[in-house]
Order: structure tokens, then C-alpha cells, then sequence
């Protein structure tokens, strides 16, 4: 059976990951695209991490470069559609996994906080497609996944900067998605749940103090389904938007949440 990327290149930006118990949605999305035959450049900031994600992709006898590039930066969103093309020669998928969270209601938000939201959540997202999207659509093909957060379709409370940047994400992939579809270009964003990630979890651990069991249980009882989901199902619906499988889906925001946007609100 023919891979589902065989000899697809895929750029992955967010492709390391944070310290923690578990494997990250952008390593996780990395490894699962070179398993399906993509060559793949990883792009992180913290190029040491990058480079352990394809240490990892060329271990399993895969083929990835890391990149180095702070989505912040326009230059360095050049950076990353100029060195794909010419290690690689063309670009298949843009896969955008950066994402921060500011925490803080709006009076005790500062500005600076706010807007390095969204400039990471979103600008830097918007920033990378702007730099893919013309090769893309000059061959005629393309699938871009942006990784936003079920918070985009909910109220923010204490993360209102979070939410916020998230639907902003939601609309944007949404307008790219008609503005290219006569390319043939399709995107797409996916929307995780309560993931047992190290963004998800551990990093909750890091600033309570909590045990690791804890937080993760307390996020488990949140989801209809009883369980918090992994990397794994956020790579396998990447993987299925970047494949040929959904060739009539662009303008998509997926929902891989075990079902808590449901009932989101609900008590």
C-alpha cells in the first residue's frame, strides 16, 4: 500500500516541543507525516528541539532538515518557504502548530501580553501562509493545517488573549480558504481538546505545583468521552487534511475535543 505523502513535502512550523511526560502535538504531527512518506522540514525557535524531532524522523528512517525561525519576524517567515524550496524543491503542506498562551483577565492583562498573543497565534501563522501560499498556488496544489484550540470556540475568562487570537485564527483560515480555493490550494484548522501534551498539561504543572496525575485527571472529567486525547489523534486528523483523502474539504475549523465543545457552557 502507497504511502499517504509519499514524496510530499511537508513544512511543519512548531515541530519541537516543551519539556514533559508526553510527546507534543507538533513533533507528534512531524513524525506521523514522515511515517507516510513526506520529507519534512522542521521549524522551531528552539532549533536544539527542532533537531530532535528529526533525529527521531531519521532514526525511523525518514527524511527531515531542521530550520531555525521566530514566526515573528517576517524575514524569518521568508526564511522558511525559501530554505523548504531549496532543500526540497517544492512544498506540498504547511502545517502551522506555534501557539502561546497569555493568561489574565482584561483588567490585570497588560498590552504586551496581549499583543505577543497575537502576534504568535496569529501573525506569525498569517505571516508563514502569506510566504507558502504563492509557490503553492502557482503549482495549482496545497493543503495548509492551522493548529488553533477549541478556546476559539468558546468564551476566555482568564485567557481571553488565548481565545481571542484562537477565533481570529478560525476566520482567517477560513477567508484564506476562499481566497485560494480557485488554486486548488485547500485550508484547514483543527481545533484540539484537553490533550495530555506537554503545552497542556505539564505546563500547568510547571506554574501550580500540582501533580502531574491531578491535572490530568481534572482534565479528563471535562470530556464527555472520559479521557484527555494525545498527539496522536490530533496528528491522524492532520495527516487525513493534508492527504488526498480530503481533497472537497477546505474552509474546515475540526473539533478534536472527545466531544467537550458539546456542552461547553452546560452545567
Amino acid at each position: 500500500m502507497t504511502a499517504r505523502l509519499q514524496d510530499k513535502t511537508v513544512v511543519l512550523v512548531g515541530g519541537g516541543q516543551t519539556p514533559g511526560a508526553t510527546m507534543g502535538n507538533g513533533r507528534c504531527a512531524a513524525l506521523t507525516y514522515a511515517r507516510e512518506g513526506a520529507q519534512v522540514l522542521v521549524v522551531d525557535q528552539d532549533e536544539k528541539s527542532a533537531e530532535e524531532t528529526v533525529a527521531l524522523i531519521r532514526d525511523s528512517g525518514g527524511r527531515a532538515v531542521a530550520h531555525r525561525a521566530d514566526i515573528t519576524l517576517e524575514q524569518d517567515c521568508a526564511s522558511i518557504a525559501e530554505t523548504a524550496l531549496r532543500v526540497f524543491g517544492h512544498i506540498d503542506v504547511l502545517h502551522n502548530n506555534v501557539g502561546i498562551v497569555p493568561r489574565g483577565r482584561t483588567e490585570d492583562l497588560s498590552p504586551t501580553d496581549w499583543r505577543n498573543g497575537f502576534e504568535v497565534n496569529l501573525t506569525g501563522m498569517w505571516m508563514t501562509c502569506k510566504h507558502v501560499l504563492p509557490h503553492m498556488r502557482e503549482r495549482g496544489h496545497g493543503a495548509v493545517i492551522n493548529i488553533s484550540s477549541m478556546a476559539g470556540l468558546l468564551a476566555g475568562g482568564e485567557a481571553i488573549a488565548y481565545t481571542t487570537s484562537k477565533s481570529a485564527v478560525h476566520a482567517m483560515t477560513r477567508s484564506l480558504a476562499l481566497e485560494y480555493a480557485p488554486y486548488g490550494v485547500r485550508i484547514n484548522a483543527i481545533a484540539p481538546g484537553m490533550m495530555d501534551t506537554p503545552m497542556g498539561v505539564d505546563s500547568i504543572v510547571r506554574s501550580t505545583g500540582a501533580r502531574r496525575e491531578d491535572i490530568a485527571g481534572q482534565r479528563a472529567k471535562l470530556v464527555p468521552m472520559g479521557h484527555q486525547g494525545t498527539a496522536q489523534d490530533v496528528a491522524d486528523a492532520a495527516l487525513f487534511l493534508a492527504s488526498d483523502e480530503s481533497a472537497f474539504i477546505t474552509g474546515v475549523i475540526l473539533p478534536v475535543d472527545g466531544g467537550f465543545t458539546l456542552r461547553a457552557g452546560m452545567r
